[in-house]
């Protein structure tokens, strides 16, 4: 019984050879695109395009061609039964809407993330301290101008864009700073010896006989 029912399911005819009540040929030309599951398929081509029309149309085509161009009918068809006034063309249109809705919010989506990350350029960019550094109390303090670019400081400023802050003072920076003022008194140290010197004495020596 096996055999016989898959050599009737074989021999059946196809969708559209059983809609038109005629014997399905070997070299059917709808057989390949609408089998006989798919009743419905056929009956919605041929109401609004029909079936010598499809025929024609398959016949002109290409083999390869023949699939696509039958899976759109059948979408063209069954969007005029739904909507005989506008058929695909309303489906389309609602799907352009769609479309440039989403564009309209992707481009506010993009302009906002463009403005945020232009409001974080400033506050990255570094601060050029133009001022000699001024000691106090083991910090010293760097004043600065700030060039075209407004940035961020946590210092103090002032309305024209400039301001000072303070920044720990290292050893390095320590040396720096109070080089200058150690060759000033070791050079004021040489010029009072000096002069002692050419009055007839030292320091240390008027301290001793003293």
């Amino acid at each position: 019984m096996a055999s016989s029912s898959s050599s009737s399911s074989s021999n059946s005819p196809c969708a559209a050879c059983k809609f038109l009540r005629r014997k399905c040929m070997p070299g059917c030309i709808f057989a390949p695109y609408f089998p006989p599951e798919e009743p419905q398929k056929f009956a919605s081509v041929h109401k609004i395009f029909g079936a010598s029309n499809v025929t024609k149309l398959l016949n002109e085509l290409l083999p390869h061609q023949r699939e696509d161009a039958v899976n759109s009918l059948a979408y063209e068809a069954e969007a005029r039964m739904k909507d005989p006034v506008y058929g695909c063309v309303g489906a389309i249109s609602v799907l352009q809407r769609q479309v440039q809705r989403l564009q309209k919010e992707l481009d506010a989506a993009n302009a906002n993330l463009l403005r945020y990350a232009c409001s974080e350029i400033p506050s990255a960019l570094p601060i050029t301290t133009v001022a000699s550094p001024v000691v106090l109390g083991g910090y010293q303090r760097l004043d600065y101008e700030r060039g075209p670019v407004v940035a961020a400081s946590s210092g103090n400023r002032d309305s024209h864009g400039s301001g000072s802050y303070f920044q720990p003072l290292t050893h390095a920076g320590l040396h720096q700073v109070l080089l200058p003022y150690h060759s000033s008194l070791q050079w004021s140290s040489i010029s009072g010896n000096q002069q002692l010197k050419d009055n007839g004495g030292d320091a240390y020596g008027d301290m001793d006989r003293s």
